[in-house]
């Protein structure tokens, strides 16, 4: 069948990946760049196994900027496109998923569409009164940056939010694809297939936060803290993921996803969720404490990146405890490869590795590798387990 992909992001490219080795599938985006790199069997993100696929295997994809080409005779139109959260309306802006929501509608055709994109608890049922239409359903996807292909291929769960043959199909179509069968899918309301998304991706926060809080204690206390961690996690019902301290939660997800929730609970007791929205500003805020109190001459930032394996800056909690550093005027610089100017946020970009560090008095590192090894004596870092 043809299926359409609205957004060639880490989500889109994945599921246009996954899908094209047994369908025909189109993905739309207005990025030219992007569409000329997937023409040309590169991939537009740093993602190993989309790599391997677009080298190794016979995929029927093809990426273009005219949505009418992508859209028509499309059995399946899902809309993967960026829905950033916006402080000054405590909401997710849904402005380009409603875009391709008109363009589908604008061109009559028959098509059911699936949004991946994570939208407010309740968006889908208002959308549908909104455009007075019935053939939108959400499904909520669990990737992670640099394994987004792999998290398709061997899926921890499938969620549909709409029980109807469609749906179902739509099930049936994800699962075939993956190269593991035995996925549990789970067909639900799309409200709740909503709140899904929302909730797992704030224990994620949650879980990230903890650990980060316990890593505060241990070092304000002089305590080892991968002794504690390691002590905490041996217990089979906390288990050891998501326990790797860094300087707070970010990328894509986390943050704006934990900033819907909380605004989805106006008005509804809570503690927790504004505390795990709390707690990740504490923790940069700490990190930038422990800096200033060293009173470094110069601090060089090595990497901006959220994580390992990535090439994202975005939400990277770096960003906020140099910005924080910044105020309290401590000379920074930066070294990040991913960068080819030479000033970013107003700082100054070292490209060589070696100059950068013997000009840095401090190294900031969220996470290490190999590179800083020879300068771990003036690295701080709370990477305990040098792994995401």
């Amino acid at each position: 069948m043809k299926i359409a992909i609205a957004g060639a992001g880490y989500v889109g490219i994945s599921l246009g990946t996954l899908l094209s080795v047994k369908n025909e599938v189109w993905i739309f985006d207005i990025v030219s760049s992007k569409v000329d790199m997937i023409n040309n069997k590169i991939s537009p993100i740093e993602d190993k196994d989309i790599s391997e696929y677009f080298s190794n295997k016979k995929l029927n994809l093809e990426a273009t900027l005219d949505y009418k080409e992508a859209f028509s005779d499309a059995k399946y139109i899902i809309i993967s496109t960026p829905t950033d959260y916006n402080e000054n309306t405590k909401s997710f802006d849904t402005s380009s998923v409603e875009d391709i929501i008109e363009k589908v509608i604008s061109m009559k055709i028959k098509t059911t569409i699936i949004i991946k994109s994570t939208v407010p608890v309740g968006y889908t049922e208002n959308i549908k009164k909104k455009y007075n239409i019935k053939n939108i359903i959400f499904s909520p996807e669990f990737l992670r940056e640099g394994h987004a292909l792999y998290d398709n291929l061997y899926p921890s769960r499938i969620i549909i939010g709409s029980k109807v043959k469609a749906a179902r199909e739509f099930g049936e179509l994800l699962l075939s694809s993956a190269l593991k069968k035995d996925v549990p899918i789970k067909y639900m309301n799309s409200t709740e297939a909503e709140s899904v998304k929302l909730f797992s991706n704030t224990y994620l926060a949650l879980r990230v936060a903890y650990f980060n809080e316990l890593d505060t204690y241990a070092e304000l206390n002089e305590l080892n803290t991968r002794d504690i961690i390691d002590g905490v996690c041996l217990d089979p019902r906390i288990g050891e993921f998501y326990n790797n301290p860094s300087f707070g939660y970010g990328g894509y997800c986390l943050p704006k996803d934990t900033k819907q929730l909380l605004a989805n609970y106006s008005g509804k007791p809570q503690n927790l969720i504004e505390a795990i929205v709390k707690s990740n500003d504490t923790r940069k805020n700490h990190i930038a404490s422990m800096i200033i109190k060293a009173n470094p001459q110069v601090v060089g930032v090595y990497r901006l990146n959220m994580k390992k394996g990535s090439m994202n800056h975005r939400s990277s909690a770096i960003l906020d405890v140099i910005s924080i550093l910044k105020e309290a005027g401590i000379n920074i610089m930066i070294y990040e490869p991913t960068i080819k100017v030479n000033t970013y946020m107003g700082f100054e970009i070292v490209h060589d590795l070696k100059l950068f560090k013997e000009l840095s008095n401090m190294i900031l590192a969220n996470r290490v590798d190999n590179n800083l090894d020879d300068v771990r004596d003036k690295t701080y870092t709370r990477d305990i387990f040098s792994r995401d």
